[in-house]
């Protein structure tokens, strides 16, 4: 599954939307962070880890890693 389909999933979950998803981010980055901004950086894969962190901060998600 792509990291945008992953969020998207989780956003449904919680009952946000990625246009209230983004403005949370631009809220806790303190700078403009649009609908389109978002769909960009998910859609090319382009997104930080320092966003993905926050977005599960947002969405009350805790993000683990595991071995295989």
């Amino acid at each position: 599954m792509s990291i945008k389909n992953e969020v998207k999933l989780l956003c449904a979950r919680r009952g946000v939307t990625l246009t209230k998803l983004a403005e949370e981010l631009g809220k806790e980055l303190n700078k403009t962070y649009t609908l389109g901004n978002l769909s960009k950086k998910l859609t090319y894969g382009s997104i930080r880890y320092t966003e993905i962190a926050l977005i599960a901060e947002i969405l009350d998600y805790n993000i683990n890693f595991t071995e295989k």
